[in-house]
């Protein structure tokens, strides 16, 4: 199912008026620059939230290519080593190819924050390689879900909002320290799959989609899911929504369309926050 038809499933979920949409853009140059702008609010959204833990946590974007330039399709943009979420600019953020070296279309010529975090490196470029669906990945320590890695499982469906997850996350069993090998990016990715999303035990949360908007809300989804079952199985026994249930909600609230429309209120948030939003060629 494509993105389109996923978010024409999750619109029916309403009544009235027409939803918004994700944009339409003039050229893929103007589509690059709206990318790189929605990845760097997304980065400050982490930090707004308090999903930073010193230099650790990273989200990518694969680079589109244009008709001005000769980006390839097989590099991302990344942010940089040592840069506090909360201060990222679309010019901060560096675009690496799958060699690990940070390419001169990067808004940055020199300067402090032109390092390249290994560990971002090694998972996303394996993550972007092999998944050409996804467009974004998102990778951090949150509190939450750091603490939930350490139970070694998956999520339960014990609420509607856990079932976005439902059938659709990985567990990776091993933790080998940090991720400063090719293998260790490998072994993320095959435990990930065809899944959007993944636990990776005793390190934190994983999130990879069709959309920045989409990976912004389902990681944040997946860190609250983390905190209501830990708090639930403090309280008690947990009871679990049957299977079938599971599965036809999760359709819903899981959809890569139903990602894009939740996480895109993350990003109305912090533009009336921020008084800046990206401007599309030709809009008033």
């Amino acid at each position: 199912m494509s993105i389109a038809q996923e978010y024409n499933r999750a619109a029916k979920t309403h009544s009235g008026g027409e939803p918004p949409r994700p944009p339409v853009f003039s050229s893929k140059l103007e589509e690059r620059e709206f990318l790189k702008f929605r990845l760097a609010q997304a980065l400050r959204i982490f930090g707004n939230r308090g999903y930073d833990e010193g230099v650790a946590g990273h989200i990518t974007v694969r680079a589109r290519s244009t008709p001005f330039d000769p980006i390839r399709s097989d590099c991302f943009w990344v942010n940089p080593f040592g840069l506090h979420f909360k201060l990222i600019q679309p010019h901060d953020l560096l675009l690496v190819d799958h060699k690990g070296q940070i390419l001169e279309e990067s808004g940055q010529k020199d300067g402090p924050f032109r390092i390249l975090n290994t560990a971002a490196f090694m998972i996303h470029s394996a993550i972007h390689a092999a998944r050409p669906d996804v467009l974004c990945a998102a990778h951090s320590h949150s509190t939450y879900g750091k603490a939930f890695s350490a139970l070694g499982k998956t999520l339960d469906p014990i609420s509607q909002d856990a079932c976005a997850f439902y059938n659709d996350h990985a567990l990776y069993t091993q933790y080998n320290g940090i991720v400063l090998d090719e293998a260790e990016g490998l072994a993320i990715t095959q435990a990930l799959g065809s899944k959007k999303a993944a636990i990776l035990q005793n390190h934190g949360l994983l999130v990879a989609t069709a959309s920045i908007e989409a990976t912004l809300h389902f990681y944040v989804a997946m860190e609250r899911a983390c905190q209501v079952q830990l708090i639930a199985e403090a309280a008690g026994k947990t009871v679990h929504i049957n299977p079938a249930q599971a599965a036809e909600t999760g359709k819903t609230v899981g959809s890569q369309g139903g990602g894009w429309f939740s996480g895109s209120m993350e990003f109305m948030v912090l533009e009336k926050e921020e008084g800046v939003k990206f401007q599309l060629q030709g809009s008033s």
